[in-house]
This record gives C-alpha cells, sequence and structure tokens, in this order.
C-alpha cells in the first residue's frame, strides 16, 4: 500500500492528545530490575506522582528474592501496589505487613520514617515471582513534616468497576462514580485498568494533570500508539479516549499539580535544601528511629 502524501499523526505537544511521551530507563537493583519513569530530565512530576517504579516482573529462584534494607524516607508517601508476589514490610512505626496482590500499602513518611522490604521467608525458601508498582507521591509543604504513619488496605476493600471490556480498581482518588477508602494528603488519582483487546476507556476529565503507564500490551491514545514501559502524560482539556489495541494492563496518575519546587536526593523529598541535608545528617549519624528486630541498614551514599 502507498503512503506517498501520508501525514504521521501529531502525538504530543500542544496538537496532540499528548503532552509528552516519557519511556521508562531500567534500574538495576541487585536483586531485580525495576523500569522508572518518574522522576524524568524533562518532568518530575504528574500531580503529586514524583516517583514511578514497574517492579519485574522477576522469577526469584530458591533462596533468592528482594531483601532491601532499612533505610529512611522524608517528604512523601510511598504506595506499594502488587499484581503479583508478596513483600514483607517492616518500619520504625512497629509494623510488620505482608504486602499482598492487590492490596494497597500506603505509608506516609512525613518528617521521617524507616522501613525495610524483604521476600517473605517462606517464599524465599521455594522460590517467588514478583510484579507490580512502587510510587511516590510529594507531600503538599505545609504537611511534609506531619507524623508518619502506615496504612493497609486489603485487596477487598478496594473499589473495582466493571465496563464493556474493561475492569478497573480505583486505588486513591475519585473516578468513574466511586471512591477509594485510601487517605491521600492532597488531590490524588491513582487506577488500574485492565483492557480486553478492541475495548475503549474515557479517560477522567477533571484532573489536573494525567497520564497513563502501560504496563503490558499495548494502547492508542487518538491515533497514537503507547507501547508498554512508556508513559504518556495527557493534554489537559480534553476527552481522551484510550483504545486497545491488544489486552493490556495500564494505569492511569495524577491529581491536583502541587505549588513550588520539590528536592529528590536518594529517598529524601523536600521543598528545602537545608531540611535535606539535615535528613542526610540525621541518617549518618543515626538520629532516625530503627526498625525493631533490625541491624541492617543502607548506607547513606556518597555521591
Amino acid at each position: 500500500m502507498s503512503t506517498q502524501g501520508a501525514t504521521a499523526p501529531t502525538c504530543t505537544g500542544r496538537d496532540g492528545p499528548i503532552a509528552l511521551m516519557i519511556d521508562a530507563k531500567p534500574k538495576d537493583l541487585g536483586e531485580f530490575v525495576v523500569r522508572r519513569t518518574l522522576p524524568a530530565p524533562e518532568r518530575q512530576r504528574v500531580g503529586p506522582f514524583i516517583f514511578f517504579d514497574h517492579i519485574g516482573p522477576a522469577d526469584f529462584e530458591p533462596g533468592s528474592g528482594v531483601s532491601v534494607r532499612a533505610h529512611p524516607h522524608i517528604g512523601i508517601a510511598t504506595i506499594t501496589y502488587l499484581f503479583a508476589g508478596q513483600i514483607m514490610h517492616r518500619d520504625s512505626l512497629g509494623y510488620a505487613q505482608v504486602i499482598e496482590e492487590g492490596a494497597i500499602n500506603w505509608m506516609t513518611a512525613g518528617r521521617g520514617i524507616v522501613h525495610s522490604e524483604r521476600t517473605p521467608v517462606e517464599l524465599k525458601k521455594t522460590g517467588s515471582y514478583l510484579h507490580g508498582i512502587q510510587a511516590w507521591v510529594a507531600l503538599p509543604v505545609e504537611l511534609e513534616e506531619t507524623e508518619p504513619r502506615f496504612e493497609h488496605y486489603p485487596a477487598d476493600a478496594v473499589p473495582e468497576v466493571h465496563l464493556d471490556g474493561v475492569s478497573l480498581r480505583l486505588i486513591a482518588g475519585q473516578a468513574y462514580g466511586v471512591t477509594s477508602p485510601v487517605r491521600t494528603s492532597s488531590e490524588t488519582l491513582y487506577v488500574e485498568a485492565d483492557l480486553d483487546s478492541g475495548a475503549e476507556l474515557s479517560l477522567p476529565e477533571d484532573t489536573d494533570e494525567l497520564a497513563v503507564y502501560v504496563v503490558h500490551g499495548e494502547i492508542n491514545i487518538g491515533d497514537c500508539p503507547v507501547t508498554a514501559g512508556r508513559m504518556a502524560i495527557i493534554q489537559p482539556g480534553g476527552n481522551v479516549v484510550a483504545h486497545a489495541g491488544e489486552d493490556s494492563k495500564v494505569m492511569l496518575l495524577g491529581g491536583a499539580a502541587l505549588p513550588g519546587e520539590r528536592y529528590l536526593w536518594w529517598n529524601f523529598v523536600s521543598s528545602s535544601k537545608e531540611r535535606m541535608e539535615q535528613a542526610k545528617s540525621d541518617w549518618r549519624e543515626k538520629r532516625f528511629d530503627e526498625v525493631p528486630g533490625e541491624t541492617e541498614f543502607i548506607p547513606l551514599p556518597t555521591s
């Protein structure tokens, strides 16, 4: 078929439905590889989301698994959401919680928290499979020093919506006629969507900033293909529809834009450079609370 004279669709920029496309960058964490889309050189945040890692999929042989030693956070909330597998979470508040498929685990660091993440002992013996997303949301400036907390929402507490060829789970916020029970610190939207091949999904229109990340499969937004491992930042103000070219899983994320700058170094996020330096000093001098029963920790990086 001749394509002479054909015009390629405008996908990004003012004239297309997608403001920006971000390709995930692989990051080797030792035991497994993640694909990171936020922060990116061209975009730090989408709504409050400031960090977005696609974990795995990873197969662990018997005797191996995730072993992330105790480490600190400030100024954010972390969201661990698994499609498959389990992670044992322990933190300096004394919580010990197995993170399971479909559950929501929301840890607000605020003024400071320490936690570890490991494959449960029994799964480490037998071998395991792990697949999911870890995201961070920045806190509003007035809440950056709030008291830390950890909240676990079991899978059966997550609202679900079933449309024609589309299954949705509302992790945070309000959309598609349902509201998540998760307590957030600012307007936040976070949705898991499974689309059958050929299905269409209208994206929420009342969200200041919105992105779509393709976990697997391929979707089209307008005439623009978005493949696995890519995040499409949606142009605001339009009626945008995602069409699945094949069976696909996507994550919708965004919310109200947080005002002001945020500085990100290692596991610390803050609107204040001075506060970041204080956090570095506090971890170096062991002034953070410890995870009960754990002595191993990740030292402060040297660069």
